[in-house]
């Protein structure tokens, strides 16, 4: 009885907030539906002003429970720019949470709702989700040989050079994984594979992540160069990740995180002057695979370091940033007052329940014609 009890307990650290963050998705949607039609006889750029605002909202609510609720610690190693930039935001790859620390940095940048991921194809069958992040500005692409640089380019174009005064072009946080899978240890074969393949490329083999694929990256800042200020290359590591023998072990998980399991989170972040990133192919891959040498040695020392107080930090002074609650606990007022009307009446819970499966079904329609 007592096993079970506390079995319950702990399930509800994760059930409680992931049936929050998608049960107010449809509420959500219907917010920001309502204004796309109403904007249709408006400006181009106040409509992309408030859905970024809307979209401000809904991931605030989100960092409420991946950093209120949870009490991570996010430690940051150097200085985020107090000014909002238009970046391409870099980072290492090793769990589903990864694009959680993104939004992390953006909220303390008042950027938040600017942000837009490239992301692997299959997500785009997320139900409702899929749909909206393409809307708001996500790319979805797949990898190798099935890669569509002109799709890319063609819809980061459309987003950065609709034609309008520079002034009205929209604001960009572009998150891209270079990796374009998880880095896992447990997965030897996947690291294993990496490491033969940058062997094989001459270039230096890296042990705690792996070899970055250029082309999203490439094309991403070579097609808006001209409106971009910054990379940040960001690299990432969750504290309790080495075990007592001094392994690392697999990073925390969307409903770990969610249940506490994680800390502390260690971000090192290197702001990289536009001006100073190579647009020719073969030296922007060069230049790329410098950037996450940079990162393994930076891992490396979290992970090996001899020195036990240089063990799970990154060099240099590590400053802890606590989230202001009257950040992210507005927003999810503001939800949970648009969610809760709907599902007390039988219309609403009708319409709750339509739009789940209308909007989902439509979504992947739509994203599929329109990618």
């Amino acid at each position: 009885m007592l096993l079970s009890l506390v079995v319950h307990t702990y399930s509800l650290r994760y059930w409680f907030p992931a049936t929050i963050m998608l049960g107010t998705a449809p509420a959500y949607l219907l917010s920001w539906g309502a204004w796309r039609l109403l904007s249709t006889i408006l400006p181009s750029s106040l409509y992309h002003k408030i859905d970024d605002r809307l979209y401000c909202v809904y991931q605030s609510m989100v960092l409420f429970f991946f950093e209120n609720y949870t009490g991570v610690e996010i430690v940051i190693y150097g200085d985020i720019p107090k000014n909002k930039e238009n970046v391409v935001y870099l980072s290492n790859h090793q769990c589903t949470a990864d694009w959680i620390i993104a939004d992390m940095l953006a909220i303390r940048q008042s950027a938040l709702g600017h942000v837009r991921y490239v992301l692997k194809d299959g997500l785009k069958w997320l139900p409702l989700y899929g749909w909206y992040f393409s809307e708001h500005g996500g790319i979805y692409v797949k990898r190798s040989s099935k890669f569509n640089e002109k799709a890319m380019r063609k819809k980061l174009l459309a987003q950065t050079q609709r034609g309008a005064p520079v002034t009205t072009h929209l604001q960009m946080y572009l998150v891209i994984f270079p990796e374009g899978t998880r880095y896992n240890p447990d997965l030897k074969n996947v690291i294993a594979d990496s490491q033969a393949f940058a062997a094989k490329e001459g270039l230096t083999v890296l042990k705690h992540t792996l070899t970055p694929r250029m082309k999203a990256a490439h094309v991403a800042i070579d097609t808006m160069k001209g409106h971009l200020d910054a990379v940040y290359d960001v690299t990432v590591a969750y504290e309790g990740t080495l075990d007592s023998s001094g392994q690392r072990r697999s990073a925390p998980a969307m409903p770990e995180f969610l249940c506490k399991e994680c800390r502390r989170i260690h971000i090192h972040f290197d702001r990289v002057d536009i001006k100073e990133i190579p647009s020719e192919p073969a030296f922007f891959r060069r230049w790329l695979h410098d950037r996450f040498e940079i990162k393994d040695r930076l891992l490396t020392n979290f992970y090996e370091s001899q020195d036990s107080d240089k063990l799970c930090k990154f060099p240099g002074e590590g400053k802890p940033s606590p989230l202001n609650l009257s950040k992210t606990l507005p927003s999810l007022v503001i939800l949970g007052g648009l969610t809760l009307p709907m599902l007390l009446t039988e219309k609403g819970r009708k319409l709750y329940v339509r739009t789940w499966v209308c909007g989902t079904l439509l979504g992947w329609l739509w994203v599929n014609i329109f990618p």
